[in-house]
């Protein structure tokens, strides 16, 4: 930063001169970017702005009307001050009317008692000058290294505009062209008061050219984005000062500060070409809040807040949990339950069919007219937060939402029909990859208890994946005990029960590979004990299947004829499904990428 007038007149050279402020007082913090001699009236012709002007006035007019037009020409090209040495031209003090017209222009007039060299006056304040130079071009230049930093580590929208709040020591703001923020920092003030009201406020901001200062608002302001096709506009607040560079005005941001915002707005252009083929920023704010939700990653006071400040108010709003997941973890393991094949399916196949669910998802929450965060919460299904007005319409918004989804995408649900893919006859089979489960939590009152819905919605939607009803949306009294089953899967009671219900026959299947006594005992109870349809579903001989039967009673020390041991041994198959599908299914996407 340039010295200020106040700052120069502590200099030892200027004290030794004994200086006295005439007049101006109030503008000594003006920034002085040089010092500049001179002894004729005319000089301010020679001047740019920003000069502290020292004079002896040998050369200044004589009568009152040539001082008052002397000051006021140095005041309309913006020197910063004007210093008097007295005892050459001058000797009491510097003549009144001198005096009057530099208060009247607000600027500073200084007088000199004591004879002082000039050179030395200006030596000093020029090599604070230099300083000031040089620290600028360092800060420059920190500028342009940190933001390529962030450019080359693909950082994201977050960490750019925290970057620039950190660097400038101002409020920063990234929204997209709807008003709605997409990112903020609060530089150490309150996040609230940034953002109250902010979509009015930002459309009162209104600054001429691509970059710009709106003076009435206090907003720097640049365009992002990148080809001709602006996204967002990134906005720095400053609310004045004294002007810090070469050519800078008091009344705008010093260059540094352009140069950061730009450069910041660079930043996140090329990030966002970087990531053109993965989700908007829109979409990933959402995706954070919602994660912020589920792990308790931030107060709940800041999720309404960002939620909010994003067009997507809730608090005082009635809360319910939605999940939207496929049935089959991946396509070819879906296509294998029929026995086909998915071309081109693996990893990309899968992150490409979660990225189009999610998109349909989205889609249909806006069609139904409805507000929501919607994100992909994991690889494998898509979460809403729906934020209703009251609770009366919890049921109407659902039947809303999934019959925009079906009337969009007929083929992500049970039931459709494969279409032939050679002119030929349909196969007449339901498309396994192609069918979703759609769970919906119960609805809460308060932002605090979101997450439980959110929770419950997705258990849910897992939970009903096993089922073949073609039901619009599950709640939770519709996925029966299986549903509980998966709901407990992690309590250690329950995972004690199935052990001690079938753990002898686990340990002997694995022990007999080629046996798998497990299946069997599946199809017999499965059949409801019907010993025959059981022999047929484990494509069996009924000797054979008897004989397996009598071996499982030995080893589980069971009557199987017994109704109660039936039961409970059910109830354990049901539960040992529960706790070994999410096993699967991580083992499954262990080496899968990630959805993007």
């Amino acid at each position: 930063m340039f010295p200020t007038i106040r700052e120069v007149l502590a200099l030892e050279p200027v004290r030794s001169g004994a200086p006295r402020v005439v007049a101006g007082e109030a503008a000594l913090d003006r920034r002085v970017r040089w010092v500049h001699v001179a002894e004729v009236p005319d000089i301010a012709t020679l001047l740019g702005g920003g000069e502290l002007v020292l004079t002896t006035g040998i050369g200044l007019p004589a009568d009152n009307a040539g001082l008052r037009a002397f000051i006021a020409d140095l005041a309309a090209v913006g020197v910063a001050g004007l210093v008097v040495e007295l005892g050459r031209r001058y000797f009491g003090g510097v003549p009144r009317a001198m005096a009057a017209a530099a208060a009247r222009h607000g600027l500073p007039l200084v007088e000199l008692r004591r004879a002082t060299p000039f050179v030395r006056v200006t030596e000093a304040v020029h090599a604070l000058i230099v300083d000031a130079q040089l620290a600028e071009l360092r800060a420059t230049e920190e500028i342009h290294q940190r933001f390529t930093e962030l450019s080359m580590e693909g950082a994201g929208p977050e960490e750019v505009v925290r970057q620039a709040a950190e660097l400038s020591g101002c409020a920063v703001v990234l929204e997209n062209l709807s008003r709605q923020v997409l990112a903020y920092d609060p530089a150490g003030g309150s996040a609230t008061l940034l953002l109250d009201g902010w979509e009015q406020l930002s459309r009162g901001i209104l600054p001429a050219g691509r970059t710009a200062y709106d003076v009435d608002s206090g907003w720097l302001v640049t365009m992002v984005g990148a080809r001709g096709q602006d996204w967002g506009r990134l906005l720095v607040r400053w609310l004045g000062g004294s002007a810090a560079s070469p050519g800078d005005r008091p009344d705008t941001p010093p260059t540094r500060l352009t140069i950061l915002v730009e450069r910041a707005a660079s930043s996140l252009a090329l990030g966002r070409l970087i990531r053109r083929d993965a989700e908007g920023l829109e979409r990933q704010v959402h995706r954070t809040l919602l994660a912020a939700l589920l792990d308790h990653a931030r107060p709940v006071d800041e999720v309404a807040l960002r939620a909010r400040a994003l067009g997507v108010p809730l608090e005082g709003r009635h809360l319910v949990g939605v999940v939207v997941r496929y049935r089959a973890d991946d396509p070819d393991q879906a296509m294998s339950d029929e026995g086909g094949h998915v071309p081109g399916g693996g990893p990309r196949a899968g992150s490409v069919r979660l990225r189009e669910l999610a998109e349909a998802v989205g889609h249909a929450v806006h069609e139904a007219q409805l507000t929501a965060l919607t994100s992909a919460l994991d690889d494998q299904a898509v979460g809403v937060l729906l934020a209703l007005p009251d609770h009366s319409g919890e049921e109407r918004a659902l039947t809303a939402f999934v019959a925009e989804l079906r009337r969009a995408r007929p083929e992500l649900f049970p039931g459709r029909v494969n279409a032939p893919s050679n002119g030929g006859r349909s196969t007449g089979r339901p498309d396994p990859a192609g069918t979703t489960v759609i769970g919906a939590g119960s609805g809460v009152g308060s932002l605090r208890e979101a997450r439980r819905s959110l929770v419950e919605a997705r258990q849910v939607a897992e939970a009903a994946r096993r089922d073949r009803r073609d039901l619009p949306i599950y709640r939770l009294p519709h996925v029966g005990l299986a549903g509980l089953l998966h709901l407990l899967r992690d309590e250690p009671s329950l995972q004690t029960f199935v052990e001690r219900e079938l753990g002898a026959l686990l340990s002997y299947d694995a022990q007999h590979p080629r046996e798998q006594l497990l299946g069997t005992l599946r199809a017999y109870l499965e059949q409801g004990r019907n010993k025959s349809a059981g022999a047929v579903a484990a494509h069996l001989s009924r000797p054979a299947f008897y004989e397996r039967l009598a071996r499982i009673g030995r080893i589980l020390d069971v009557d199987l004829d017994s109704v109660d041991a039936c039961l409970g041994l059910h109830v354990a198959l049901l539960a040992l499904d529960a706790i070994r599908r999410p096993v699967a299914a991580s083992v499954t996407r262990a080496g899968s990428e990630p959805a993007r």
